[in-house]
C-alpha cells in the first residue's frame, strides 16, 4: 500500500477544562498528535499549562470569528464585537455580514492578528491555523488569514476537502445535510484554491470531520481509516473530544474520545501502515517522532 500520513486533531482545545483533559489524554494513551487552541477560550491558561507539559504535542490557532469571546476590545471592532466583548453567534448572519460589509474587513483583521499575536505570547511553537465552524474559508476571511498564516510562520492550514461519498457509504444518517455542506466547501475551498496555491503554508490532500462533525465514533473512523483511496498521500481527521457530555448536538462530546483511544482505530491506522504527524512535520516529508503507533 502506498505511504499514508495521518494527522489527528483536536478541535476548541482550551475552551473548557474537560476538553483540554480530554484533548491531552488522547495524546497520552491515543492516537491524537495536535489541537487547536481557542485562545479568547475560558480555559485557555489551563490548556496552555498542559501543551507545555507535553511538548510532543502539536498544537495551532483555532481561529474563531464567531461564537466565542473576541480579543480585541468591543471599542475597537464596534460593527464586530458587542459591548459584552463577544463575537457574533448566527454563522449565517455572520457570513452574509462578513461578506456584504466592506468596513467589517479591518475589523475581522485586527481581531484575527489580535489572536495570532496571543498565540505568540503563549510560547508554544505555532503547528496550523484553522478556524471555529471552519470560517477561515469564509472569502472575505481567508485571504486575510492566509496572509497572517504567512506573517506568523504557521506551517500548515486546514484545507477541508472532506470525501462525501466515503463518508455516506459508512454512516447513512443526515444525509441531506451532508450533501449540503459537501457543496458549500466544496465551492469555498475552489475559491480560496488561487491563494493558497501562492503560498508556502502546507495542507493536506483531504481532510475529514467536516461531514460527520459531533459523531467521529469509533465504527466510523476504523472503517474511514482502513478505505481512504490509494491516491490519498496526506489527510487530516478532525475531532471534538471532551471527558463529559456537554449538550452539544456537534460535539465536543465523549464519543470522538473513544475513538481516539479505541484499539480498533489503531490497528486500522496499523493496517494502513500509515505514520502520524502534525501540520509541523506535513511540509519537510518526515515522521513526527515518537507519533506512531506502537
Amino acid at each position: 500500500m502506498a505511504n499514508l500520513r495521518l494527522i489527528f486533531n483536536g478541535d476548541d482545545f482550551g475552551h473548557a477544562v474537560s476538553i483540554n483533559a480530554a484533548i491531552v489524554r488522547a495524546h497520552e494513551q491515543g492516537l491524537l498528535t495536535s489541537a487547536s487552541l481557542m485562545v479568547t477560550g475560558n480555559a485557555l491558561s489551563d490548556a496552555v499549562v498542559r501543551a507545555r507539559a507535553h511538548p510532543s504535542l502539536a498544537v495551532g490557532l483555532h481561529v474563531a470569528v464567531l461564537g466565542a469571546r473576541a480579543a480585541v476590545a468591543p471599542a475597537t471592532a464596534p460593527h464586530l464585537v458587542d459591548a459584552h466583548g463577544r463575537l457574533p453567534r448566527d454563522p449565517f448572519l455572520a457570513g452574509v455580514r462578513f461578506f456584504l460589509n466592506p468596513g467589517l474587513r479591518a475589523e475581522l483583521r485586527r481581531e484575527i492578528a489580535a489572536q495570532f499575536e496571543r498565540f505568540l505570547d503563549t510560547g508554544l511553537p505555532l503547528a496550523h491555523v484553522d478556524g471555529h465552524y471552519l470560517m477561515h474559508l469564509h472569502p472575505t476571511i481567508f485571504p486575510i488569514l492566509i496572509a497572517l498564516a504567512e506573517q506568523y510562520g504557521a506551517p500548515g492550514i486546514r484545507f477541508p476537502r472532506d470525501d462525501l461519498r466515503l463518508t455516506l457509504a459508512l454512516s447513512h444518517k443526515h444525509v441531506a445535510g451532508k450533501v449540503t455542506w459537501a457543496s458549500l466547501y466544496a465551492l469555498l475551498c475552489r475559491l480560496a484554491e488561487r491563494r493558497l496555491a501562492q503560498s508556502p503554508v502546507a495542507f493536506t490532500d483531504r481532510v475529514y470531520g467536516l461531514l460527520q462533525t459531533g459523531q467521529m465514533h469509533e465504527a466510523f473512523v476504523a472503517g474511514l481509516v482502513r478505505r481512504i483511496s490509494q491516491s490519498v498521500r496526506s489527510a487530516e481527521l478532525f475531532f471534538h473530544p471532551c471527558t463529559q457530555p456537554l449538550g452539544r448536538p456537534f460535539g465536543p462530546n465523549p464519543g470522538d474520545l473513544a475513538a481516539l483511544l479505541s484499539p480498533h482505530v489503531r490497528q486500522a491506522v496499523r493496517e494502513r501502515g500509515a505514520q502520524l504527524i502534525s501540520y509541523a512535520d506535513l511540509g519537510n516529508g518526515r515522521p513526527c517522532p515518537g507519533l506512531l503507533p506502537s
